[in-house]
């Protein structure tokens, strides 16, 4: 009886994981305009797209833009029997920043404003030199990787659900008008989104591998 046979290292280094059921393949750049799948689940492995990385650093500057200028003007407004009070993103984040609820508060700024940031910053970070056909930044793989493990923290859309549930239940007390920042948190989320349609990770692991730059 004999243990099973050892993987060349040089297999090892093109082996690509789902990232939904674990399954192993070895990874090779599909055909324009094709894309790889995973045969158990149908996850989308790899997908490169014409021009992606100048896109993804366009909306990233787009999302630090607009969460900049959320932070400033009024995220809403309520007026009821002739008093009228506007909050801020960061008013309605710390909203129950007092006593002992203070960390959770502090929890949800970081949720929904600085981990999108971060992400946003370390993606530029990693993309700009790529792009622009200059050898990959130093750390950058651990910086990408970062980028990854933030991904599932960076709550911006389960912060505008919860408004849009909260301001549902409170709609008939008081008189409630979106300001600029909600429109504009509102825009980050569908631009989050767009953002992550264009990511190929496999591209970008890709792209920054020292092996690739020499």
């Amino acid at each position: 009886m004999t243990g099973p046979a050892a993987v060349p290292v040089e297999d090892l280094e093109t082996l690509i994981a789902c990232p939904q059921c674990d399954a192993l393949y070895h990874a090779h750049a599909p055909a324009k305009g094709e894309t790889a799948k995973c045969l158990r689940c149908h996850t989308v492995l790899i997908s490169p797209k014409n021009r992606a990385g100048m896109t993804i650093i366009m909306l990233s500057i787009a999302i630090m833009v607009l969460i900049l200028g959320a932070l400033w003007f009024p995220f809403l407004q309520i007026s009821q029997s002739g008093f009228r009070n506007s909050a801020s993103l960061v008013d309605a984040a710390l909203a129950f920043s007092d006593g002992p609820l203070v960390v959770l508060s502090i929890t949800v700024l970081a949720l929904i404003v600085l981990i999108p940031l971060l992400r946003v910053m370390l993606l530029l970070y990693v993309l700009w030199p790529v792009v622009f056909d200059r050898p990959p930044a130093d750390h950058a793989r651990a910086a990408f990787r970062w980028s990854e493990t933030l991904r599932p923290w960076s709550m911006a859309e389960i912060f505008a659900l919860g408004c849009a549930v909260s301001l549902v239940k409170v709609a008939n007390l008081a008189r409630i008008d979106f300001g600029p920042a909600f429109w504009m948190f509102a825009s980050v989320v569908v631009i989050i989104v767009i953002q992550d349609r264009f990511m190929c990770r496999w591209s970008v692991w890709n792209s920054i591998d020292p092996r690739h730059s020499r």
